[in-house]
């Protein structure tokens, strides 16, 4: 247990950090399950519109300290190759 007084202010700081970190990171979460449920279904305009608010939230995760930058940029890069893909297919 912490002793001195500021160590147990550190402690009440990291509380509301990892508290708003855990929220900000289900957020991310949630809008790429978005995504991939758009691509799954093969709703091409519903994956790029998904795409767009998924990627902007992930830049988003990204400046706040959220992710790690490289994370972030693969995760986008990842979604995006598929939504493309899934947009160059033609239903027979």
């Amino acid at each position: 247990m912490a002793n001195t007084s500021s160590a147990k202010k550190a402690i009440r700081v990291i509380a509301r950090r990892t508290a708003v970190n855990t929220a900000r990171r289900s957020r991310v979460r949630t809008y790429w399950r978005k995504v991939e449920e758009a691509i799954a279904s093969g709703d091409a305009a519903a994956a790029a519109a998904a795409f767009k608010n998924a990627e902007s939230e992930t830049r988003r995760a990204v400046t706040k300290g959220v992710l790690h930058r490289n994370t972030g940029s693969r995760k986008v890069s990842r979604l995006a190759q598929r939504v493309k893909a899934l947009a160059g297919t033609r239903p027979a």
